[in-house]
């Protein structure tokens, strides 16, 4: 394959979310959602061996957002907070990442579950989650320690940040 600099979709990501309004923020509140990634049949052959994860990253272009803003009041708080300490999407390179579950890999079709991105999202890239690299022990989260697992699980999207 040739390098390329600037980045191109290697396919599509499916799900049932096809409007922001009351969609999921997070992985954690998409629990037993699925989603189809359809990967472009020239990077098929770059699937090979990715059945054998439990977990892979998804890297997505927000497409619908069109803002960029440097301070949000992300969906999890009510006080502003600069972009790089949030998810929101309204970053400079609007891209996204969510760690979604394994279930199947077929032809060119990866099948997920707790799936959080718009229909018709653009995919960058996919990673395997390997938990001996990605793990963290003791981790900080920041602002985001005083929201509760529940508050995560059920905070749904608005259209704030198109």
């Amino acid at each position: 394959m040739e390098r390329q600099t600037l980045m191109k979709p290697i396919g599509v990501i499916n799900s049932p979310f096809n409007d922001l309004e009351k969609m999921p923020i997070q992985p954690k509140g998409a629990a037993g959602v699925l989603g189809k990634i359809v990967v472009d049949e020239e990077y098929v052959d770059g699937l090979s061996d990715l059945s054998g994860f439990s977990h892979i990253y998804l890297i997505y272009n927000f497409h619908q957002c069109q803002k960029i803003n440097l301070k949000v009041i992300p969906f999890m708080d009510v006080v502003e907070r600069g972009i790089f300490a949030t998810r929101s999407p309204a970053r400079p390179n609007h891209i996204g990442l969510s760690v979604v579950k394994l279930l199947e890999v077929k032809e060119n079709i990866v099948t997920v579950e707790g799936i959080d991105v718009l229909n018709g999202t653009p995919l960058l890239d996919i990673k395997p989650y390997v938990a001996r690299f990605d793990q963290v022990i003791s981790p900080v989260d920041g602002w985001v320690t005083a929201v509760s697992e529940k508050d995560v699980a059920g905070k749904r999207s608005d259209r704030r940040f198109l």
